[in-house]
């Protein structure tokens, strides 16, 4: 695997597009799955799997990236976490876009949830929008979220759940402090700090039906375990764990993501990765005809959404 890799994980969530904006190891670049209940859709089994039907990320289509910007001008990011079991296609459980723009010294985040209900571009349905990367990849999940919210999407980053598993554990754990008792799968998590092993971890970000604030709840925790993450990576250098994340996401991370982006965010784009605003979309859901709940985001949330966006794109 391609060291560079590693360092594109980093735009995977808040804290490791810190970590990614303090340069970190830029300088030192030359299980079990938890699954949840309630599943609406199956999912494939590994990112070989994957590979057989999707293009090889490590190589991307150089005509496809030729009119993609690589100058410090602003860019925008779709990092997914992807749930995948038995041999099926998948779904993109965390759907995250982030912006960045140099000429502000500022970047945007926003968390989709993934319930909400959408056109799903290539398809030719409306569906929930993590049901986008189970018809058709990285891509379809793209170009959904480009529809949504009226705006292009640059570059895409995923993970699936072992990698995330694997990666808490390649950083002996993290700390966290949780704000609501539950349990899930027989685990037990009370309410204060908690130290967490990698399968603990993923169980902790995955719970939802027990949380009164839904996939938000969620989300809050997933941002949690990403920083903590972040905190080690950045807590001291170590060789032994660089070889191990490594390792981990061999197997683990796609991207269409070119190098020399990544060499720029790591240089022009520092000061705005720093500098990162959480957005958030208000609306409500409930269980419709076909006896499936969605959320749908209000008009006036989405517009708002929309336009901060665009706004970061000029």
């Amino acid at each position: 695997m391609r060291k560079w890799k590693w360092l594109i994980l980093t735009l995977f969530g808040i804290g490791l597009l810190v970590f990614f904006g303090s340069g970190g190891y830029v300088y030192h670049q030359d299980s079990q799955t938890v699954e949840e209940g309630k599943v609406d859709v199956p999912v494939q089994a590994s990112v070989e799997t994957a590979a057989s039907s999707q293009p090889d990320m490590d190589q991307p289509d150089k005509d496809k990236q030729s009119d993609k910007p690589t100058e410090s001008k602003a860019l925008s990011f779709l990092l997914l976490g992807v749930d995948q079991r038995g041999n099926e296609a998948g779904r993109s459980d965390t759907i995250i876009v982030v912006t960045v723009n140099p000429a502000n010294g500022t970047s945007k985040m926003l968390s989709i949830p993934r319930d909400l209900k959408t056109e799903i571009i290539g398809n030719g349905s409306t569906d929930k929008i993590n049901h986008a990367y189970a018809f058709g990849g990285p891509e379809m999940a793209r170009e959904t979220v480009e529809h949504l919210l009226d705006l292009r999407i640059d570059y895409f980053a995923e993970i699936n759940l072992d990698g995330f598993t694997d990666l808490v554990d390649a950083v002996d754990g993290v700390t966290v402090e949780n704000d609501i008792n539950f349990s899930y799968y027989e685990m037990q998590f009370p309410k204060g700090e908690l130290a967490l092993n990698g399968k603990e971890a993923l169980a902790y970000a995955r719970m939802r039906y027990d949380d009164p604030r839904g996939d938000f709840g969620r989300q809050i925790r997933q941002r949690q375990v990403v920083q903590a993450v972040a905190d080690k990576l950045t807590a001291g250098f170590s060789l032994v764990r660089f070889n191990d994340v490594l390792r981990v996401l061999g197997k683990n991370v796609k991207t269409d993501i070119p190098f020399p982006v990544v060499r720029k965010l790591a240089t022009d784009y520092r000061t705005s990765l720093k500098n990162v605003e959480t957005l958030s979309l208000e609306g409500s859901g409930g269980i419709e005809a076909d006896d499936i709940y969605y959320w749908h985001p209000t008009d006036g949330s989405l517009k708002q959404v929309q336009t901060t966006l665009q706004t970061e794109l000029q």
